[in-house]
């Protein structure tokens, strides 16, 4: 019964629709018009009230600078035109990346880089996720596997209301790999009654945690989802922030679309430890001062909502796109 729930409300995004929608943009609507009206949808940024605001996001997605491409030949050998762009790996990544490059000439050279990107690339790339760190300009943030990691919920439970109680369901794999974060997590919770955990059956190599999926719905039930990085970040914090639950987790090392290295510790999430030394006394600090839970959870929907407009969206999507272009094929003006 539970697979069956699973099957049919999980929450998460319809992979059908995406792919048809996909299809449809590749082939049934032509690049030619998409190219013809680049400049007048450019245009339109500088007519918005919220300008300011979009050309920050821009600045942040793309923190590469105008002229930094001329003086740099060695790129060359590593991009390669937009038209040759093969078919990756992970379909996603080539569908939400040519859903915008399709607006430019095909001959302008690029570098997409799909899947978890932890490492920032020798040459300026499209990326999912980059590293926290200072010299990260090289890489460009793109909203890259959306319908993976771009979902968000209306959950009508107050928090008051919902299970005081701690949930964790995820792939963790063994003690040494890319999540050896969660395997720390699970190994010293695993059994504590003030903890709900499970590793996804089938996933991992740990039998003893192993458990059915759950719906998103089913995780609304409990005041306190763990937020935990997994190759990258944590995938279901979008929607946790989204929801009427606190979000719980070590301040992030990687960031997407989502920016989370712009998230405030126990202002948009709870932070604990990054060896999770303090999940209980943290927990049980929101439990007995609910007023500050529902604090951070306004916080979290006010940054969440920045993500709603969807025009708005496709702007920022449009100019972060342009502005790679143009700096890593000089002389190149959309």
């Amino acid at each position: 019964m539970n697979k069956l729930l699973y099957a049919l409300r999980s929450g998460k995004n319809n992979k059908f629709l995406y792919y048809t929608r996909a299809y449809w943009r590749k082939y049934a609507y032509p690049d030619w018009l998409c190219r013809r009206s680049l400049r007048k949808q450019l245009a339109l940024i500088d007519s918005r009230p919220d300008r300011d605001y979009i050309m920050s996001r821009i600045d942040y997605y793309c923190r590469l600078r105008p002229g930094q491409g001329d003086s740099n030949q060695q790129w060359q050998g590593e991009l390669y035109p937009i038209k040759d762009q093969k078919v990756c790996k992970g379909k996603v990544y080539y569908f939400d990346s040519l859903e915008y490059a399709r607006y430019f000439p095909k001959h302008l050279l690029w570098h997409l880089l799909p899947g978890d990107i932890t490492h920032v690339p020798s040459v300026p790339s499209i990326v999912k996720s980059r590293p926290l760190t200072a010299d990260n300009q090289f890489s460009v943030l793109f909203k890259l596997d959306k319908i993976r990691h771009f979902i968000f919920v209306k959950d009508n439970k107050p928090f008051t209301e919902k299970l005081d109680r701690v949930i964790f369901r995820g792939k963790i794999g063994g003690q040494h790999n890319s999540k050896e974060n969660r395997y720390r997590f699970m190994t010293k919770f695993w059994g504590n009654r003030l903890f709900d955990l499970g590793e996804i059956r089938g996933r991992g190599s740990n039998p003893e945690w192993e458990v059915e999926k759950m719906t998103i719905r089913q995780h609304l039930d409990y005041k306190f989802i763990m937020a935990l990085e997994g190759n990258d970040v944590a995938s279901n914090l979008k929607w946790v922030m989204s929801s009427n639950s606190l979000a719980v987790m070590p301040p992030p090392t990687c960031e997407t679309w989502f920016m989370e290295g712009t998230l405030i510790p126990n202002y948009h999430y709870v932070a604990v430890k990054p060896d999770f030394s303090d999940v209980e006394e943290r927990v049980a600090h929101y439990i007995a001062h609910p007023d500050e839970a529902q604090a951070i959870i306004d916080h979290a929907h006010e940054y969440v909502a920045q993500f709603a407009d969807k025009q708005r969206e496709h702007l920022i999507s449009l100019a972060v796109m342009a502005r790679y272009l143009q700096i890593v094929n000089p002389g190149y003006k959309p």
